[in-house]
């Protein structure tokens, strides 16, 4: 029933009590970012969410850039604008054009992930609104694990602060290689030069450490809610000659779908539909998936795994001979059921499957820890779609992040700032690869006490016999 309920609230239809109805699979598809292929004459699909600190303006800046560009007409905002004072939250009409929730519209913070179609001259782009406030960093982070690129907001009077900081990180260890930097709320600093300059040398710092090149970067100071530099260009910044935030969309690269590897699709959600049967969805990470394939799902509920066969590939109202490595799709998998899977597990290729993990070894960068780690420290770890308890077993080494070399052998602790290989004991059985052998499934995130602690990647393995 609670399944049955997040489906009418998903499809933005009344509870009735009855099972969704069959066709109503298709909808997966629109909440989780699927999106039709390129066809010839096509443009490319892609996926851009925006991240930062809470209060920093992501929202704003979506409806800013939604009404700015025509996509959201008059009577639209006149709506949202109404429903924001009612609430008592006068000023934040742009953030609730994509902050649905009855939730998020009284406390003012997005909670859940949100989707707004976005055509530019090169992409046709789907924004994700992500939630910057720390207890829902769950939602950030697989919002994240779907994009191809990331605008970070920063608010210039505040700078970079701890979420904005998690984040960078959380992009690094989750693929994003492609960032922009929008530094907003200018109009509370006059618009000056010197202050965005000073943001853009803090944020510099901060990028290079999570091993980012800022000169590849583009920032953009804006002021969201006033519509500087977002669709149109600001008179009030003329010594700012760059793009605005509706143009560097356009300035990001297609990225090379890394097909050549075997198939692996982490498991975002699994949906038990009637006359369909058991659905995953998820996004193929890597790899090439076609109709009668026969594939292994690990660890599963067993913990060993179970074998089927892929019988339908839907994506955005289209059935699917095959789908590959970037595409989110929903399956349904012959001699699977929905109690034999979930969330975090991986469907992957039945001839090249993933191990299971005993231990491994990883190389981690401590973020913000509120005192030290050492030895049998155990937080959860994130890797794809998994939250995995995994405990430290050892402290190999203590790394020197500019060299890579060897600091201290066997450090009794690790500190905020730290790089280290470590031992690491999954208490779960879990699924992470090589880095040398499939990057897009051996970073994590460490998070603890509901933050993110530190994040890392796989460089070392032992499988389970």
């Amino acid at each position: 029933m609670e399944l049955q309920r997040d489906w009418t609230r998903f499809l933005g239809v009344k509870y009735s009590g009855k099972s969704p109805k069959t066709e109503s699979f298709l909808k997966i598809n629109e909440i989780l970012l699927v999106q039709p292929r390129k066809k010839m004459a096509e443009k490319q699909n892609f996926n851009i969410v925006f991240i930062g600190h809470v209060d920093h303006g992501k929202s704003t800046a979506i409806g800013r850039l939604l009404y700015d560009s025509g996509r959201l007409s008059e009577p639209e905002l006149k709506k949202v604008k109404d429903e924001a004072e009612k609430l008592g939250k006068k000023g934040f009409e742009f953030a609730f054009v994509m902050d649905h929730l009855k939730e998020e519209r009284e406390r003012g913070v997005t909670i859940d992930l949100a989707y707004k179609k976005f055509p530019t001259n090169k992409f046709n782009v789907t924004i994700i609104d992500a939630p910057g406030h720390r207890d829902f960093v769950k939602n950030m982070i697989t919002g994240t694990s779907q994009a191809d690129a990331a605008i970070l907001v920063v608010a210039a009077p505040d700078g970079v602060m701890a979420q904005t900081k998690e984040h960078v990180w959380l992009c690094r260890t989750m693929g994003v290689n492609q960032l922009a930097i929008l530094v907003n709320k200018m109009d509370v600093l006059n618009f000056e030069e010197a202050k965005f300059k000073k943001v853009v040398e803090e944020m510099s710092a901060l990028l290079k450490q999570a091993g980012y090149v800022p000169d590849k970067i583009k920032f953009i100071p804006a002021s969201a809610y006033n519509g500087d530099n977002i669709a149109k260009r600001s008179e009030k910044m003329k010594w700012y000659t760059g793009p605005t935030l509706m143009e560097v969309f356009d300035t990001f690269e297609i990225p090379k779908p890394p097909i050549d590897l075997p198939l692996r699709m982490p498991i975002q959600d699994v949906y038990e539909i009637t006359g369909v049967g058991t659905v995953p969805v998820g996004k193929i990470e890597t790899g090439i998936m076609k109709i009668g394939d026969k594939v292994i799902i690990l660890p599963a509920r067993s913990g060993k795994g179970i074998g089927g066969e892929i019988r339908t590939i839907e994506m955005h109202h289209e059935t699917l001979q095959q789908a590959q490595a970037g595409d989110n799709v929903g399956i349904s998998v012959r001699g699977v059921g929905k109690k034999d899977i979930a969330r975090g597990d991986i469907i992957s290729s039945a001839a090249h499957p993933p191990k299971i993990v005993q231990e491994f070894t990883a190389k981690i960068a401590v973020i913000n820890h509120p005192t030290v780690i050492a030895k049998g420290y155990t937080p959860v770890f994130h890797v794809h779609t998994a939250q995995i308890p995994c405990r430290i077993e050892e402290l190999i080494k203590k790394l020197d992040p500019k060299t890579g070399g060897t600091l201290q052998a066997n450090p009794d602790f690790l500190k905020n700032g730290d790089v280290a290989e470590v031992k690491v004991v999954p208490l779960k059985p879990m699924i992470i690869e090589k880095q040398s052998v499939n990057p897009h499934l051996s970073g994590f995130a460490i998070r603890d006490a509901g933050q993110t602690v530190a994040a890392g990647v796989c460089i070392d393995l032992v499988a389970k016999a």
